[in-house]
């Protein structure tokens, strides 16, 4: 056993430049500078650069690298990353291995062909990538050969963003700027302890065995099924979720968390999730720059990882109709200069003050962002898993728990009482008492829930960034506690007791912002009712969702905390608009071609077949009715099927996303009627029950 956990622990990270391999090989001066860079937010210093990129090289050349590549994350959702050796040519003939600190810190990858949203012209062809030192480099090795990966910001010639980290970590600057302010305030004043936000997002995904992805030229192309009817069982009996997991899947993970931990990556748990076939990985908390980086990665060794077995991994957001589809949650946390989890029940009055404080702050801010925060996870992959019970609606709400929301009514009410678990319950920093932790169950249907010392994001798509989601968090966060540490610096300019101003603040807050809370049921139509009457939004599409970014308090926002200029966030929104209409465009020409050239041959042949064996019948027996139904049906089907393919191709002509959902489904409607009429050996396409069973 101690010889399996010293295995372990040496696998942990060791293709990471982490600060232990950069204490062994780096000089003592250099070290702490660049530790100081990555741990207190201090500049990086560019002397430093020579020696740190010499050691680097090193180090990954003895992991078997030949190259190395700016790893970024530009506005595709995706990652990117240009490879360059360290071969360089001799004075004599022959060549050595040289990475240099200019190498290390910057890179200039062609940025012609990225989407940019109309934020530089297809023939300004330069962009730059900026090593990010707070996410460490790492080595990804592949069959023959490994790659040294650094971490970078991805900006135009003109100094504008052109990824999804750079306005990330303007974000999370701009709230740390907000909490180190609020921490202050209460006495906590530590410059060389920077608050941060930490994060653990949980990843579902299918697998499915390649031979049936080969097969389906609409997972090839769009990542989901266009066509198929859902077999008569699928998750209906709740067997799967957390059951056994199969041999051949669990080989699969194993080798997973085996590659991942490799990478520092610390996963943590894996299971069987609720439809067939569908799984999930949840690692340990990180600070939220790393979690997002190390996300990234999980997608990217998944899906590496489950070709080795003979898999294909599903990240779409719903790759098949009619059953669970796939997110991922954002278990989001704020750790301020005490170096406490400020989103915690303290054992004292003072942390609980913090954290009612802080609880106050997101209620404000998620019911003034609401719009926000939904546009962070718009899509049109998205779209299909929202709100179809299985996931938060496209509402979004506050889930507290029912202690928790009984303190926060006391907090309005602006009077001490006893608490529903017993105690004397006032803001006053002196008087307030310990909060019991996990006094409250988990709601799954919550989009934004507390959950004991976080909140889970429950809304984000299984193949988004976490990036999106967090700039927002962040952002619209340090929006309430810049109002939140206004109204306490005026209010002690005047010589007000803190106790009472911040007793004032929180309770002005509930009165205003209690409508963001729901603990009932997310899922149910009397829900959509409740939260119309209240005056929650209720953004159902992407095209509604991407609406809230045009408006001048989203611009103004921004702006306010420098996290995206106002032409910055134009082009992000021209993407995103941009990117949900080339999806619907390509779905509905992969569903056209498959219906005319996969399925109507199929079904006329059977037609055929049918009605060659209807006539043999006829010549020896006149009970041919329902074999007679059988074949006008068919017949109706496919004239129907045809109709339906016109009519999409009408729709794709005109250009109007609305009309080609309709008329997709229209489609589909009817050729998963086919699906239940035609033979399976003679159907076109591999089947859901095959899909999702036989792996």
């Amino acid at each position: 056993m101690k010889k399996e956990m010293k295995g372990l622990t040496e696998i942990y990270g060791e293709n990471v430049f982490s600060l232990k391999i950069m204490k062994k090989y780096l000089s003592e001066k250099t070290y702490k500078s660049l530790r100081a860079t990555i741990k207190e937010g201090c500049a990086l210093d560019r002397s430093i650069a020579d020696e740190v990129a010499e050691v680097m090289k090193d180090w990954a050349v003895e992991k078997g690298a030949t190259h190395f590549t700016h790893w970024f994350q530009p506005l595709t959702g995706a990652t990117a990353e240009k490879h360059d050796s360290f071969i360089v040519p001799d004075d004599r003939g022959g060549a050595v291995l040289q990475f240099s600190g200019a190498e290390l810190i910057k890179g200039e990858p062609d940025a012609s062909s990225f989407p940019s949203g109309g934020l530089r012209a297809t023939f300004e062809a330069r962009g730059y990538t900026a090593w990010d030192p707070t996410s460490p480099a790492f080595v990804k090795e592949s069959k023959t050969g490994a790659t040294l990966c650094i971490p970078t910001a991805f900006y135009s010639y003109h100094g504008d963003a052109l990824d999804k980290k750079t306005p990330l970590l303007r974000s999370m600057d701009a709230l740390s700027k907000q909490v180190k302010r609020l921490g202050k305030l209460f006495g906590i004043d530590n410059e060389s302890n920077p608050s941060y936000v930490t994060i653990g997002p949980e990843q579902e995904y299918f697998l499915i065995d390649k031979k049936y992805y080969d097969s389906r030229i609409d997972l090839l192309q769009t990542g989901r099924t266009l066509f198929g009817r859902v077999p008569a069982k699928h998750q209906q009996l709740e067997d799967h979720y957390f059951g056994s997991i199969k041999e051949r899947v669990l080989d699969f993970m194993t080798e997973l968390d085996n590659e991942l931990w490799k990478l520092g990556i610390p996963s943590k748990t894996r299971h069987n999730e609720v439809c067939p076939a569908q799984f999930e990985i949840a690692p340990m908390y990180e600070r939220l720059n790393l979690g997002v980086d190390h996300n990234m990665l999980v997608m990217d060794t998944l899906q590496r990882i489950a070709i080795r077995h003979g898999f294909v991994c599903l990240l779409h957001e719903k790759p098949y109709a009619g059953v669970n589809g796939s997110g991922k949650h954002n278990n989001w946390s704020i750790v301020g200069p005490d170096g406490k989890n400020w989103l915690s029940p303290g054992d004292d009055p003072h942390d609980n003050a913090k954290f009612l404080t802080m609880i106050c702050a997101l209620m404000q801010a998620v019911d003034k962002g609401a719009g926000l925060l939904r546009a962070s996870v718009a899509s049109a992959g998205n779209d299909h898993r929202l709100g179809a019970n299985e996931a938060p609606p496209a509402i979004i709400s506050v889930f507290l728990g029912e202690q928790l929301t009984d303190v926060i009514e006391q907090i309005e009410a602006g009077g001490a009482k006893s608490s529903k678990k017993g105690g004397f319950i006032k803001i006053g920093v002196s008087s307030l008492p310990p909060l019991p932790r996990d006094a409250t169950d988990r709601n799954r249907t919550s989009p934004f829930a507390f959950t004991g010392n976080k909140f889970e994001f429950r809304a984000v798509g299984s193949n988004q960034s976490c990036a999106g989601a967090n700039i927002i968090l962040n952002t619209i966060v340090a929006d309430a506690l810049d109002d939140i540490c206004r109204e306490l610096e005026d209010g002690l300019k005047k010589k007000k007791d803190f106790n009472n101003i911040l007793q004032e603040i929180l309770q002005d807050i509930v009165k205003k912002h209690k409508r963001i809370l729901f603990n009932g049921d997310n899922y149910t139509e009397a829900w959509d009712e409740e939260a119309k009457r209240r005056g929650l939004l209720n953004l159902r599409t992407t095209p509604e969702a991407l609406k809230v970014m045009e408006t001048k308090e989203t611009t103004a926002l921004f702006k306010k905390h420098k996290v995206l200029s106002e032409t910055e966030l134009k082009s992000r929104n021209e993407i995103y608009k941009e990117q949900y209409k080339k999806t619907l465009n390509i779905e509905a020409l992969c569903a056209l071609e498959m219906v005319r050239t996969l399925i109507i041959p199929t079904v006329m042949e059977y037609q055929d077949e049918l009605a060659g064996t209807l006539d043999k019948i006829k010549k020896i027996s006149s009970e041919t009715g329902e074999l007679e139904k059988l074949l006008k049906e068919i017949c109706a089907s496919t004239e129907k099927a045809l109709r339906y393919a016109r009519r999409l191709e009408e729709s794709i002509q005109g250009g109007s996303s609305p009309d080609i959902i309709v008329s997709i489904n229209k489609l589909r409607e009817v050729v998963d009627t086919l699906e239940g009429i035609i033979p399976g050996k003679k159907w076109p396409l591999a089947s859901y029950a095959e899909m999702m069973f036989k792996i």
